[in-house]
């Protein structure tokens, strides 16, 4: 081991103290019993950690080509996260999908359940739930103060799923986790006072977001250039012509749709539209499932069987990786989302999906093309075959490394791959996979256009208000035309989108650089390139930016 590996290992150990529910998340044990300190202090201390990191790695040579990987990936990684913090956005921004309290909630979801010690675990993080949240609740008002604050539809979204989480005829989730744990005598009493304790704070917190802060949360959604550039960065990996991509955005979404209609001809007969061969999917028994439970079991056999036939012929999975888990989660946000193994593999990748509430029916001509993407050959292979390269990467690399544009753009590269081998040769599954990537090239759009607020152009292929400035109601109606979510998932995307500016487009954007990375070796290697030669040495680098992705490939 190199002294780069040294310092990313040590890295790992110092970062699991700071950020227990991190630590929960990653896999690494020791810390469930604990929260993060979401206080100032707390966020101030994780920023001295990035900065010592970068500092020591600064000043250290790689010893071998990994450990130059590793070096580049941690630089462009830690950097960039020391500047969300410098800049005050990695403490007090708040949105519909990630903050702190965001992360406190879901760090429940993947706790072991079984047995006594997991069971006082959970009953102590419980407990230390409103404290977190009081130190959260500092941080936010030390940051408004110093005009750093989340806009306010934003805040006022959140308190919404605070209401949801906590009402026991909706969500109600603290109570629902203690009665689904099995714990007896004085550790079930503990564990319903905790559950008690941050269903309380979970309510007076969704009280605070509203009478408090929302009030002082900004009117305007929009990012900006300075903060939408440095964002955009951070979730790539890569910097990008925002322009160039913003147009880029609308031709790919042309082409998509033209696909599209062929597609639906082939479903509904000629000259059929997009919308008659939805409602022609939409109509077929066969192609929908009456419950969620029953959809989470179709899911799981298609993932299994995925996973079976891609082992040995296209992709090598090793056995710690042959099992991925199906799950509900008891929430009803919406979101569809993977998380990883722990590192010694004894808790499964799992794909989580949060079914939005009074959703009773289920089409699984829509979601074939998810099934790839959050599990295999998506996010689950990515994930696990990373964890899987002890002999080359270091913890860091294996537990903490994650760049969305390298992650969902894999994910979303790994949907069309699935389309390349014919999986997925059944119209109805492949204009599902199209209407998913209609919806990415979509997001490029309307994320770019309305953060920076861009013109719309005067010649856009859609004849869509050209010459028009976007504005979040322009986006909703562009969403609203060329996508076919229902519509609560659908505005539940659109408020992400919102509050979370730059991470939307890391998905076609990060697919549209994975495709020109396997083209580059194409070129470099000729008559030499295998595809699946290429996908065992990406994935083998791990997760890392974009821009030292390509660099790395290039090195091979």
């Amino acid at each position: 081991m190199g002294r780069i590996d040294e310092l990313a290992n040590r890295y790992v150990d110092d970062w699991a103290e700071l950020n227990p529910t991190g630590a929960t998340a990653a896999g690494i044990t020791g810390y469930d019993d604990k929260t993060d300190d979401l206080s100032p202090d707390g966020f101030a201390a994780q920023a001295g950690l990035l900065r010592k990191t970068i500092g020591d790695l600064d000043v250290t040579e790689p010893e071998h080509e990994s450990e130059q990987v590793a070096k580049d990936a941690m630089m462009e990684r830690l950097g960039l996260q020391l500047a969300l913090y410098d800049a005050g956005y990695a403490a007090t921004d708040v949105n519909v999908i990630t903050s702190g309290l965001h992360g406190l909630r879901m760090a429940f979801d993947i706790m072991p359940t079984e047995g006594e010690e997991a069971v006082a675990n959970i009953a102590a993080r419980l407990t230390a739930f409103p404290r977190a949240l009081e130190q959260y609740r500092r941080t936010l008002l030390e940051g408004a103060d110093s005009g750093l604050i989340s806009a306010r539809a934003q805040l006022l979204a959140v308190a919404e799923q605070c209401d949801a989480w906590t009402d026991p005829a909706r969500d109600d989730f603290f109570h629902g986790l203690a009665r689904r744990v099995q714990a007896s005598g004085a550790l079930a009493a503990e564990l319903e006072r905790g559950a008690a304790a941050a269903t309380a704070a979970t309510l007076d917190f969704g009280a605070f977001l509203r009478a408090e802060l929302a009030p002082r949360g900004r009117d305007k959604e929009a990012a900006g250039l300075e903060r939408y550039t440095l964002a955009s960065q951070y979730f790539l990996g890569a910097k990008v012509d925002l322009r160039e991509t913003y147009l880029w955005g609308f031709a790919e979404l042309d082409r998509l749709e033209r696909e599209m209609r062929a597609v639906a001809a082939r479903i509904a007969g000629a000259g059929a539209s997009v919308d008659q061969a939805v409602a022609a999917l939409d109509a077929d028994p066969a192609r929908n499932i009456g419950s969620k439970e029953a959809f989470r079991d179709w899911m799981q056999a298609l993932s299994d069987r995925a996973l079976t036939e891609l082992n040995g012929t296209h992709f090598d999975i090793e056995p710690p990786a042959q099992k991925l888990e199906c799950c509900l989660t008891p929430t009803s946000d919406g979101a569809i989302y993977y998380t990883g193994p722990s590192e010694d593999f004894s808790r499964p990748g799992r794909m989580w999906w949060a079914v939005p509430e009074g959703q009773a029916s289920f089409s699984t001509w829509r979601e074939v093309t998810t099934v790839y993407h959050e599990g295999v050959p998506g996010h689950h292979l990515q994930v696990s075959q990373a964890l899987l390269r002890a002999d080359t990467l270091n913890r860091w690399q294996r537990l903490l490394c994650w760049c969305s544009g390298h992650g969902e753009g894999w994910a979303l590269y790994a949907e069309r791959l699935m389309d390349d081998l014919g999986y997925l040769a059944d119209p109805g599954d492949r204009l599902g996979m199209l209407d998913g990537q209609a919806l990415r090239a979509a997001r490029v759009i309307v994320d770019i256009g309305m953060h920076l607020e861009m013109e719309i152009p005067k010649d856009n292929p859609f004849g869509f208000h050209p010459g028009g400035r976007w504005t979040p109601e322009l986006g909703w109606e562009f969403l609203r035309a060329h996508t076919r979510m229902q519509e609560d998932v659908l505005r539940f995307e659109w408020k992400r989108y919102l509050g979370w500016p730059g991470q939307a487009p890391s998905y076609k954007v990060g697919e549209r650089i994975w495709l020109q990375a396997r083209d580059e070796a194409k070129l470099r290697k000729g008559s030499d390139f295998d595809l699946k030669s290429f996908h065992r040495d990406a994935l083998n680098l791990g997760s890392l930016g974009l821009d030292p992705l390509r660099k790395a490939l290039a090195r091979i």
